[in-house]
């Protein structure tokens, strides 16, 4: 779109405010509204804020940093007033000199794409984002409460989030979504929607987007939606599951129909390289304290770092019953991570090992999830990290990831993390209460 197009486009839909979004490093959505009266200002990237505000995310000697709107995102919100509706566009954060941020991941995405680009590769992404549905008490708080008991593909009565799924859906092709499926997953108040895979950048953009509209939507009907990856016990988790394509000139370089297989070398070099750095990825890729819930928790989250092409809990699978569609699903990554940032060490990653020809190994045999231990640490199998600091240790002795990061990012990152995880120690749960209060 051009700016022009939007002005006028803004005028015929009675367009009153736009909000001027874009993501902290930890892919928290921000805004600066302006009213319609100030959008020619915005889309010549005349609005600033002041990056002083934004501790431990920018600088603070950076003064004002200003908005670049992508035009391209100017999208109305469906779930806004209709009368004097509101629209947003999705911003990269600059200095006033337009120079990029050392720490904004959405040009750090940009980034590893002009690289796969160089190499000849345009990078295809398809992501499957999972969430929970609760209830809120009478002042609105979100609990973890919820009084259905559905499970997998269950339909109303016992599917008591339907409705609201559905309204997701409308708002989400509203917004030029094409949704591929909606469902209830495995957990109480799980439920999955996926949408058509694109371009990666367009997806990070879709995954913000994904998120603030079910959540907003769920808002509607009383609810709260959480991305957060284990918010109860003993049931599943939410992932964010990432499948891979490369393509050159329109083909699928991850198929080959010679291979046993039916993957190229392209495509195992790529699974090397994530295998080679995921475990300090999975600071990135599986942010929280609470992420680490998921992963040592069982319930299909992967432990070990094995791939495969039958569907079983491993790091990764390959998708070869699909024929020249092949892809490499990345199944560790969950929903609460900084889509820009995930996406980006992934695919450098991916590119990397393409680079050096990493060997991700054999296939794992199809009963590896039910070998010992013992027999897993006999055979060499290395697992992901079981929490967040030692995730965050591994980011901090990966020097490629560091690399592509940028050093003043990763300090920033893991600072944060490190005073993350010791406030989180900090505190007394209720299953210490429980357990040792009375005993000891």
């Amino acid at each position: 779109m051009t700016k022009a197009e939007i002005l006028r486009l803004a005028e015929e839909e009675d367009v009153e405010f736009i909000r001027l979004q874009f993501t902290d490093m930890f892919g928290v959505l921000k805004n600066v509204a302006v009213p319609a009266s100030q959008l020619e200002r915005a889309v010549n990237n005349e609005c600033s804020f002041d990056g002083y505000g934004m501790d431990g995310i920018w600088n603070r000697s950076e003064g004002d940093l200003f908005l670049h709107p992508d035009l391209d995102t100017f999208r109305i919100l469906p779930w806004r007033p209709q009368q004097g509706k509101v629209a947003r566009m999705l911003c990269d954060v600059r200095r006033e000199d337009g120079s990029s941020l050392p720490v904004s991941t959405r040009a750090m995405l940009k980034c590893v794409l002009q690289k796969a680009d160089e190499m000849g590769y345009e990078v295809y992404v398809h992501p499957e984002c999972e969430f929970f549905l609760f209830h809120t008490d009478e002042n609105g708080v979100p609990t973890t409460v919820s009084h259905e008991r559905a499970g997998f593909l269950d339909v109303s009565p016992l599917d008591l989030g339907e409705n609201a799924r559905r309204e997701m859906v409308l708002a989400l092709e509203s917004m030029g979504f094409e949704i591929e499926s909606s469902f209830h997953e495995s957990a109480p108040a799980q439920h999955e929607i996926d949408f058509k895979p694109a371009g990666a950048l367009e997806i990070a953009d879709k995954i913000v987007t994904f998120k603030n509209a079910v959540r907003s939507t769920a808002k509607r009907f009383g609810l709260h939606a959480t991305f957060m990856p284990k918010p109860t016990a003993g049931s599943a988790g939410s992932g964010m599951h990432i499948s891979f394509t490369l393509r050159r000139d329109g083909k699928n370089i991850f198929f080959d129909s010679q291979d046993k297989d039916g993957i190229s070398s392209e495509a195992r070099w790529f699974m090397g390289g994530v295998m080679a750095h995921v475990k300090g990825m999975c600071a990135l890729t599986n942010p929280l304290v609470n992420s680490y819930k998921r992963l040592t928790s069982g319930f299909e989250a992967p432990r070990d770092i094995i791939w495969t092409t039958r569907n079983q809990n491993t790091l990764i699978r390959v998708h070869t019953q699909r024929g020249t569609d092949v892809g490499i699903e990345l199944r560790f990554p969950d929903p609460s991570s900084n889509p820009y940032l995930a996406l980006t060490a992934c695919i450098a990653a991916g590119l990397d090992g393409i680079e050096k020809r990493t060997d991700p190994g054999a296939a794992a045999a199809y009963n590896f999830s039910e070998r010992t231990e013992a027999e897993k640490t006999a055979a060499g199998v290395e697992r992901l990290p079981a929490t967040l600091p030692e995730a965050v240790a591994c980011l901090e002795q990966d020097a490629f990831l560091k690399t592509v990061l940028g050093g003043e990012f990763v300090q920033t990152y893991v600072d944060c993390k490190k005073a993350e995880w010791n406030e989180y120690m900090s505190q007394v749960s209720e299953w210490e209460i429980e357990k040792y209060l009375y005993r000891v």
